[in-house]
């Protein structure tokens, strides 16, 4: 049983592709492979989500389990207030993956936004359900101007909470990166003090499963994770 969280520097970094190209990645290697999203916000009742598009880009081959939902595009415990919906519980939580992992080699846990957004009844953040269920986490970070810094100050809200942060993704890496995004690329290591692990194409997203799939292979490095933690090879 292997539990992997996966957080980002802010909203609209590529969690949600990343998350499925880490799926992929598993499931290449025969893994089975679960996706839990505690909460989602911005999506209506009955429309796709993330888990949604995270089982399109992986072939329809992962489990998936979301918590909550709410409507309104707002960080969880104010979009669970507004919408008059019940606010997620911690210990609800943690329980939730624990039998979600029970029967998956390999269980992602996707938060929403940032690490520190809260999540529920008493703002508990991702970080604390990576810390709850001794998870390592990955960090999903933008490629340009202003990365430095949000990466560093993701990694070290995580070293607060005594999670481990496994490395950083680069959730969009364009096709022609500009000056700082080649730098950023070769500083991120030293500023944030972890490995960059990956870097995933931009208009990842919008691959065919098959393409997706096979894109998956060659995005991330060989070290990719502890592989003790999340049972993957290569």
């Amino acid at each position: 049983m292997s539990i992997v969280c996966v957080t980002g520097t802010s909203t609209d970094v590529g969690k949600t592709v990343a998350t499925a190209a880490l799926a992929a990645l598993a499931l290449s290697s025969g893994k089975t492979v679960a996706v839990c999203k505690p909460a989602q916000t911005g999506v209506d009742d009955g429309a796709p989500g993330d888990l949604q598009e995270i089982d399109r880009l992986t072939g329809s081959r992962v489990d998936f389990l979301e918590l909550a939902r709410y409507p309104e595009p707002l960080a969880p415990d104010t979009a669970a207030r507004r919408s008059g919906r019940s606010l997620l519980d911690l210990a609800d939580v943690v329980r939730a993956i624990r039998d979600l992992a029970a029967t998956h080699d390999l269980t992602l846990v996707e938060g929403a936004g940032g690490v520190l957004v809260r999540l529920g009844a008493h703002g508990f953040t991702l970080a604390d359900v990576a810390a709850a269920l001794n998870a390592p986490t990955l960090v999903v970070a933008a490629s340009g101007l202003g990365t430095l810094n949000h990466t560093a100050l993701t990694v070290a809200a995580l070293q607060a909470a005594k999670v481990t942060c496994a490395g950083v993704i680069v959730g969009s890496w364009p096709a022609e990166p500009d000056l700082a995004e080649c730098c950023n690329l070769d500083d991120l290591p030293d500023v944030a003090g972890v490995s960059v692990l990956g870097r995933i194409p931009e208009g990842s997203g919008m691959l065919t499963p098959a393409e997706f799939l096979a894109g998956a292979q060659t995005w991330f490095a060989g070290r990719l994770l502890p592989v003790s933690s999340v049972g993957l090879r290569r």
